[in-house]
Formats: structure tokens, sequence, C-alpha cells
């Protein structure tokens, strides 16, 4: 019998795929690319109350800026996953940054309101084409560690949106909107850094739809039903996540303003703390969803958050101030788990689900936007704080989730590569 099981294990070893290394070099490449791309990106809600202050803009329109910028991306998101997928671009990395590198001079010398969107939409659009291939490549380069290879790409993206604010109130605030067209560098340099991936992606052939093995596998024994019934579950934590992170990353600031009577400069401050926190919690997320199940993180990352968001609009500005970082580490761990556990959900459709994914969170983020801004015009900043505190209860449909994988500690060693 044991002859048997010796023999068993030799031919299924034989027929596993060699375990493969995390290529960290392509890994730290695709996130600072992510970190220059999203700093880019977090500069136009940063410069807000300098836009509103020369355009004279109310709240709504405010809004519909951060709606035409992140809906752009959001409707063609998934589009292009969709198309790569099946026609890979290892280029295509490139060209959506110089997208970006056209909105932003574009930004810099806007004359009037219709501009400024023509501006937003065109840095959207770069993301559109950045995001869905850039999560391939993140996933290409894991060796298995998916969920570390995502925390790893979209850290840089949150330590990029941390920094725009950050640069924002040392330069753009100071030096006025054409200091914008400075940041022209920045997408230089990534358009150079993308060239360099999209060589080591044409390299790996390019592979589409790439079948996954071990973890993730009994995704294949769900219904049609049921994997769509789960996806719509984490459509709506998506939703509950970015409508909340909408109301801190595009009203924190007025909120701030508003309420304790704080300088612009302070706010951005504050601003830029919050989004530090959002950026260690992104790191966290992914490995631990590796080691102990992703269901685990998205539970503890979307519903745990509630305590905070509840006493947030009640606290005074230190507490306020205290309260956004546990807010920031413990919504941010979210992402990463959520789409690395929608991919395993959906074997072989990497683009597709990833641009769905970031396009659904830059969507839902916009409409939050401009919601939020429609209410706060209504109201008053602080009701929209005393609303959105209550988001994070949807979370509780993580529990209709099936159960995709075994923790990581327990899964033999080749599938844990």
């Amino acid at each position: 019998m044991s002859v048997q099981r010796l023999a068993a294990a030799a031919v299924q070893a034989a027929i596993r795929p060699a375990p493969q290394n995390t290529v960290f070099a392509v890994l730290l490449a695709i996130s600072f690319c992510h970190l220059l791309n999203d700093m880019i990106q977090a500069l136009i809600p940063a410069i807000y109350p300098m836009l509103k202050a020369s355009f004279g803009l109310d709240f709504g329109q405010i809004g519909l800026i951060t709606l035409t910028f992140q809906l752009t991306a959001s409707f063609l998101q998934p589009a292009v996953g969709f198309y790569t997928d099946r026609k890979p671009q290892p280029f295509s990395l490139a060209v959506g940054m110089g997208g970006t590198l056209v909105g932003l001079a574009l930004l810099s010398v806007a004359p009037h309101f219709s501009v400024l969107l023509l501006a937003a939409a065109l840095v959207g659009l770069g993301s559109a084409v950045f995001h869905p291939e850039s999560a391939r490549v993140a996933r290409m380069a894991s060796g298995g560690r998916y969920g570390l290879a995502q925390s790893v790409f979209q850290v840089g993206g949150n330590l990029g949106s941390s920094l725009g604010p950050l640069l924002a109130a040392f330069i753009v605030l100071p030096y006025g909107q054409r200091s914008v067209a400075w940041f022209s560098v920045a997408a230089l340099l990534a358009i150079g850094v993308l060239s360099g991936v999209g060589r080591w992606y044409r390299r790996q052939g390019a592979r589409p739809r790439s079948k996954l093995r071990g973890v993730g596998a009994d995704a294949r024994m769900l219904s049609r039903r049921r994997v769509a019934f789960s996806l719509a579950i984490l459509f709506a934590l998506i939703f509950s996540k970015y409508f909340y992170l909408a109301s801190l990353n595009s009203y924190y600031t007025f909120y701030l303003i508003d309420q304790f009577h704080v300088s612009v400069r302070s706010a951005q401050l504050h601003l830029f703390l919050f989004l530090g926190a959002v950026a260690a919690g992104t790191i966290i997320g992914g490995p631990v969803g590796d080691r102990f199940g992703r269901k685990y993180v998205i539970w503890g990352s979307i519903l745990g958050v509630f305590p905070f968001t509840f006493a947030l609009p009640y606290a005074n500005l230190f507490w306020t101030t205290v309260l956004t970082v546990p807010i920031g580490l413990i919504l941010a761990s979210a992402f990463s788990a959520i789409l690395v556990y929608a991919q395993e959900l959906v074997p072989g459709k990497v683009g597709t689900i990833s641009g769905l994914f970031f396009g659904l969170a830059f969507g839902m983020g916009g409409v939050g936007a401009a919601v939020l801004g429609q209410l706060a015009d209504l109201t008053s900043i602080a009701f929209v704080y005393r609303v959105c505190a209550f988001l994070p209860l949807i979370g509780l449909l993580t529990g209709f989730l099936p159960n995709l994988e075994r923790p990581r500690a327990a899964l033999p060693a080749v599938a844990r590569a």
C-alpha cells in the first residue's frame, strides 16, 4: 500500500507545474509606476480647494470633476481587461501613461471648468489602461504568492495617493495651477520604467488566460449562479469601501476646515496621514490573506472598521486624527484580498476581473464623490460623515461568500509556489 502511495505521489509531482520564484524586481517596478500614476491622480482632489477658489466652483462641481475622472476609468477598465485577456498588449502600460501625461499638461493650463473636466477624463483614460494590465503583470511575477504580489502592487498606488496631497500642499498651492506641469517629469519617468516592464512581459510570451492551479481550484466546483451571487456580494463590499473612501479622499480637507477651522495646508497634512495609513493597511492585507485565507481578511477589513467610522463624526480634532489611522489601515487591507478572491472565483480571466474590480472601485469612488458632494450642498459636510459611518455594516454580506481556499500554512509546498 505504501508503494502505491509513493507511486501516486510521484505521478502527482510529475504533472504539477514546477514552483516559480516571485520576481520582485518586476513587482517593485510595477509598484513604483503605480506610485507615480496614483500620485499624479491624487493631485486632482488635493488641489480642489485651490480650484474651488480660482474657478468659483460649488461642491456639486467638485464632485463632477471626480465623477468624470473616475467614471472614465470605470467604464474603460473592464473593456481593456477583457480585450487583453485575449490579445495581451505588453507595451500598453507605457501608452496609457502617455494619456496621463497629456491630461496633466492640460490641467496645468485649463482656463475654465469644461477644460478641467477634459483633463480629468484624460487622466482617467490613463488609469483605465494602466490598472488591468499592471494587475496581470503582478500576478505573472507573483510566483504563486498572489496576495503578496497584489499588496506590493497596491501599496505603490496608496503611497502615491498619500504623496499627492503632500506635494500639492508644498508645490501646487504656493506656486499655482501652472506648477501642475512639473509633475510631467514623473509621468515621463513612469513611461520609461513601464517600457522595460513591457519588454519583460513580452519575454514571458504575453500568455493570455493563465490557468490557475492549487489555490482557487475549489471555485471550479461552484455553479454559475453561485459564482454570480458571490461576485454581487464582492461588488456590494466594493461599494461600501469606496463610497466611504470617497467621503475622505474628496471632502476630508473641507470637513477639517469647516469643523475645526484649520488651514488648507494643515488639512492636507491630515489627509496625508490618513492616506499613509491606507498604504500601510494595503501591504498587510495580501500576505495575511495568503496565509490565513482571504475571506477572513475581507471580514475583518470591511466590518471591523465600523466602530471607528461610527465614532469619527463626534470626535474633536485630536481624536479625528487618531481615528482616521485605524480607518485607513483596516479598510485598505480589503482590496487586495477582494481582488485575488475574485480572480480565483473566475479562473483564467485575470484581466477582465482586474479591470472590472478596478473600474468598479473607481466608479464607486466617482459616484460617491458626486452624490456626497450634492448631499453636502443640501445639508452639511458633518452630516455626510454621520451618514457614511454606517456603510461598513454592508460587510455582513461576507458571511455568504464560499470558502475558496485553505489557509496558506496548510497548503502543500508546490501549491504555495
